[in-house]
Parts: structure tokens; sequence; C-alpha cells
């Protein structure tokens, strides 16, 4: 799966734990009619891979979504999501996040068949 847009906001790497797990958030906002803030997450040694963009630079990411269950001290079960970002990369403004094939003509769409030999039989359970 991957997200495309352009980046909002690059934080810090940040250490959380005692037991040196890094992780490093970016957010980049959709290019659609209803443009979306989404927030992906890198961790560990993907963490690097956010140095060399910018705020406003247009990019794809490739993610996974990642689910976990949680329970509190009440006994109460709670889950989390997180959308991980793997891999990284610029787009070319107004590149599109994929290639368009171009339509085809209506006439070549639907050409009527025209060696139909009607004394074949028909073979078609249907």
């Amino acid at each position: 799966m991957e997200v495309t847009g352009k980046i909002r906001m690059i934080d810090q790497t940040k250490e959380v734990g005692s037991g040196g797990f890094k992780k490093r958030d970016v957010v980049v906002t959709t290019d659609e009619q209803y443009p979306q803030h989404i927030s992906v997450q890198f961790v560990q040694d993907k963490c690097d891979l956010l140095n060399n963009f910018q705020v406003g630079e247009s990019v794809k990411i490739d993610i996974n979504l990642r689910g976990r269950e949680w329970t509190n001290a009440q006994g109460e079960t709670v889950y989390f999501n997180t959308i991980q970002g793997w891999r990284i990369g610029k787009l070319q403004e107004g590149a599109a996040a994929a290639p368009q094939m171009p339509p085809m003509p209506a006439a070549q769409a639907f050409a009527p068949a025209t060696n139909l030999n009607e004394e074949e039989a028909d073979d078609l359970p249907f």
C-alpha cells in the first residue's frame, strides 16, 4: 500500500522506552478533493530515510498497517493502529501517483465480430 502527497511536517527521531526503540513521524497531505493529513511512522533504522526530505516536497511512501492490543490497569482492552512507512521516494511535481492509460476509442472497444461461421458447433455451456 502507499500514500502520496506533500510533506507537511517531519518530526525529530525519538527514543521510546529503555530498550532503544526509535521512531520518527512524517505528516503527508494528500492531493484529492478533500485533502487528508496522514501521519506515517518510521521506526528503528528506517528513521534515517527521512533525512533527505523537506517540508513541501511531493513524495510516495510505501506503508504497512499495524495493529496491536493492550489491556489497561482497569482490565479494559484497547486497540491501536499505526501506519508504518518502510520506503519513501520523491515524486516529480505534477506527476500522478499511478500512470494513466489513454482511453480506448469507442469504435475499437466494441467492434462487431465479422468472422463468424454459423455452421460451427457452439461448445459453450451457456
